[in-house]
């Protein structure tokens, strides 16, 4: 279902975004494009973008570099890194054969977070063209992925750039600022009801609750438990992501 409504107490007015470069209220310059370098062997792989905190890959074993892959781009949550979330994911992406893209945020964590969209937006366009540049992408399974902050920024960032992201797998995010809302991707929240760091009330339910009203197709769900990637959550949220072609 197309949002047909806009996201209320967190999107700029039209006078506003004409005022100011888009690319600060989130949106990314991204665009599908065939590849132009070698793909990637099977395994893990540092990208070599970045001095400091450099964004990883994860390259299953069979993928065909012509053929449109599934990504998905997951955002670690405040203080972490690359290696600490990557597991919960990993795992999936071999099994089901999808690339997974795991940035890392130039301070502790995502610029969003701290001042405004900046250099994590600007790495994340850099992040995103490299694996295009090696990968045909499928532009009907393009995925933001995260949790706690990380899943903050893939709602925030995510609604921003509807253009390209076509589903957002949002774990025990505590906040959705939409500042340039555009598309309507599809929208998996997962969120505990014994949060404490998020509360459910003020978090996911809020959340939630927006997207409703904004016509979003949303898939929410709670479960009995704390500020914590929880693997269940993580699988549906990857059946989410996968439904049609599983079911093909």
């Amino acid at each position: 279902m197309a949002a047909q409504r806009r996201l209320a107490s967190c999107f700029a007015p039209a006078k506003v975004r004409a005022m100011l470069d888009l690319s600060l209220l989130g949106r990314l310059n991204f665009q599908h494009a065939a590849p132009t370098k070698p793909p990637l062997p099977p395994g893990r792989h540092d990208l070599g973008l970045f001095e400091d905190r450099d964004y990883v890959l994860v390259v299953p074993e069979g993928i065909d570099a012509s053929a449109p892959t599934p990504l998905v781009t997951l955002f670690h949550g405040g203080g972490g890194s690359a290696g600490k979330i990557m597991p919960i994911l990993r795992g999936h992406a071999e099994q089901n054969q999808f690339l997974l893209l795991v940035p890392q945020s130039l301070f502790p964590t995502w610029d969003i977070v701290i001042a405004g969209n900046g250099p994590d937006r600007e790495r994340l366009d850099i992040g995103l063209a490299e694996v295009a540049s090696r990968f045909t992408l499928d532009p009907t399974h393009f995925a933001f992925a995260g949790h706690s902050d990380g899943g903050s920024y893939s709602l925030s960032t995510g609604l921003s750039n509807g253009r390209i992201v076509t589903h957002i797998l949002a774990f025990s995010a505590g906040f959705m600022t939409v500042l340039a809302q555009e598309g309507a991707p599809r929208v998996f929240i997962a969120h505990g009801r014994q949060d404490t760091q998020t509360p459910i009330d003020t978090a996911g339910r809020a959340h939630a609750a927006k997207l409703r009203a904004a016509g979003y197709d949303l898939q929410y769900v709670e479960y009995d438990g704390p500020h914590a990637s929880q693997p269940p959550m993580v699988a549906l949220g990857v059946d989410f992501f996968l439904a049609d072609r599983l079911r093909g």
